[in-house]
């Protein structure tokens, strides 16, 4: 069954080279081209798997499609930065100083109350990223 639901209902493919049929048929088939960037542009907002009338797991499929090609070397750079953010910080964006005005202004504290402030959190995640073999390389 190659209904094309998934492809069809991607928010991603309306606006990028992304088709998530033919990813997933290439994770079936075994021909899955680890340098394509496509691979990159799921967000990962599962409407493939609720959509899909086989109950396809497909967003799941896709992550580990990307452990796999993290493991082989073929991240792209912003990929790689935002890896590196997490292991610097705890998070994937990096709080700046605007950020910190405005939480000021809004009456919270300069950081929130997350690795920001608590460092033992901070190792927490590092100690993940390691056991899965991400490093901060």
């Amino acid at each position: 069954m190659k209904c094309g639901t998934c492809s069809g209902s991607c928010p991603s493919g309306r606006v990028v080279a992304f088709r998530t049929r033919a990813l997933v048929e290439a994770r079936a088939t075994g021909t899955i081209d680890y340098d394509d960037p496509s691979l990159w542009y799921c967000t990962t907002c599962y409407t493939c798997m609720e959509r899909c009338p086989r109950s396809i797991d497909i967003t799941d499929e896709i992550l580990h499609i990307r452990e796999e090609a993290y493991r082989l070397g073929k991240v792209l750079e912003p990929h790689k930065a935002v890896l590196t953010y997490i292991w610097k910080t705890g998070h994937a964006v990096p709080i700046n100083d605007a950020v910190r005005e405005k939480r000021v202004r809004l009456g919270l504290s300069e950081e929130p109350p997350t690795t920001h402030r608590h460092a033992d959190a901070l190792a927490v995640v590092r100690a993940l990223m390691e056991e899965e073999g991400v490093t901060n390389e």
